[in-house]
């Protein structure tokens, strides 16, 4: 069959047949569940992809298309339509021609709207209100307007709204110094019960000194007294 040609074949044409320029998306970082700024998660419309009439085109073309379709879906992350797209790539050309045609588009929109119910996991309230009301649309405009932009609006407000977060300052434990007793000594105080203590240091060297001095005064009066006594018998 025709569309059983080789794999370096199908990826020569997928360079050659272009693909339409992905939905313009702001460049600017958005804020993930914890309010920490993060790189936005893109998602593409498919629709874009397809730019070959399904009806007319040859079964190579349809294929590329198919793995077109399946690279963008695996790098989205989506639940759903890359088994679906593997699945009719494994079938035959005509299975797959009408998954194309009408049930990628089915698969697809089931992805976005699993997409948009996982980001109410842990949301605020401007979060929850913007993706109930996304799912209550079902559209799949929808859908891409809320995951691409509405969604970090949403949780900037969210964000915003959050009650500062004051540190709380923990006092540093002060170490006081315990005052150093100081020992007074009671010289010469009457009227205490232990008599006061005993005097020593300098105190008693002064009284030893004065002591000495009135003994060598003694002594030298005495040998005075002696030789004038001894004179006047004479």
């Amino acid at each position: 069959m025709r569309w059983k040609m080789s794999a370096g074949v199908l990826v020569a044409l997928a360079f050659l047949i272009p693909a339409a320029p992905a939905m313009a998306q702001a460049d600017q970082p958005g804020l993930s569940e914890a309010c920490q700024t993060v790189e936005r998660k893109v998602y593409k419309d498919i629709r874009e992809l397809i730019t070959i009439d399904l009806d007319t085109a040859t079964d190579v073309e349809v294929r590329v298309l198919a793995n077109q379709i399946l690279a963008e879906a695996k790098t989205e992350s989506l639940p759903v339509l890359p088994r679906a797209v593997q699945e009719r790539l494994d079938g035959t050309a005509d299975d797959l021609r009408a998954f194309l045609k009408a049930g990628m588009l089915n698969a697809w929109t089931t992805d976005l709207r699993i997409s948009v119910g996982r980001t109410l996991t842990d949301a605020g309230a401007n979060v929850t209100a913007a993706a109930q009301k996304v799912l209550g649309e079902g559209a799949i405009d929808a859908y891409l307007a809320y995951l691409n932009d509405g969604l970090y609006a949403a949780r900037a407000l969210d964000c915003a709204s959050q009650p500062t977060q004051t540190p709380t300052v923990t006092p540093s434990a002060t170490t006081t110094a315990a005052p150093t007793p100081t020992s007074t000594v009671g010289v010469g105080t009457s009227g205490d019960d232990g008599g006061g203590l005993p005097i020593t240091g300098a105190d008693t060297g002064t009284v030893a000194g004065i002591g000495g001095a009135l003994l060598l005064l003694g002594g030298a009066g005495y040998v005075i007294g002696r030789r004038r006594r001894s004179r006047f018998e004479a």
